[in-house]
Order: C-alpha cells, then structure tokens, then sequence
C-alpha cells in the first residue's frame, strides 16, 4: 500500500501500491506522475519553494516557502493523491498527523 504521510510542511510517499508487480502497477504509476509533476512545477516557478528526496519506495517533499503558488501547487497535489485514494482505497491511503500548513 502506498501511504501519504502528512505534517507541517512536510509530505512522505511511501511504499508500493501492490496492484499489480513493480514496473506495471497503475496506481504507483499514477501516483508517481501526480508528485513527480508537482514537484517540477514547484520547482520552475520558485526554485527555492521546495526541496525533496527521492529513494527506492520513498520520495519526501519539504516545503521551505509557502508561497501562494506553492501552497495552490502542493494542495493540488493532495487533492489529485485523494482522489486516486478514493478510488483504490486498498492501495493508498491518505494519513494527516497535522495540518500541511500551520
């Protein structure tokens, strides 16, 4: 299962989404496209906006300025990530430990 891991400022991707094996699996694909292009976008608009780490099963994003466009890009995000979490709810899940933004 895939888990987003949400706090202050702080999002964690993580683990497989076991729909189907490594490499053909829709909803990790999905889920990858959906952060993947959010961070890009972040990046192109204020390079300093966010920073992240990306690992086998695990890709962390920090937001270091909360900037409007920011905030409207990481909250698309979310909403993109809940709305596939919706629909395959065996295989990721949203999890908010605190407000992103406080």
């Amino acid at each position: 299962m895939i888990k987003v891991d949400i706090s202050n400022k702080k999002i964690v991707v993580k683990g497989h989404a076991d729909y189907a094996d490594y490499g053909k699996d829709i909803i990790c694909a999905s889920a990858s496209a959906i952060v993947t292009t959010s961070v890009n976008l972040a990046l192109k608009f204020n390079s300093k906006s966010i920073n992240y780490k990306e690992e086998k099963d695990k890709f962390t994003i920090n937001v270091i300025e909360d900037d409007e466009q920011t905030k409207k890009i990481i909250e698309n995000m979310l909403e993109l990530l809940e709305e596939l979490a919706k629909t395959y709810k065996k295989n990721i899940k949203i999890i908010k430990e605190e407000e992103l933004w406080n």
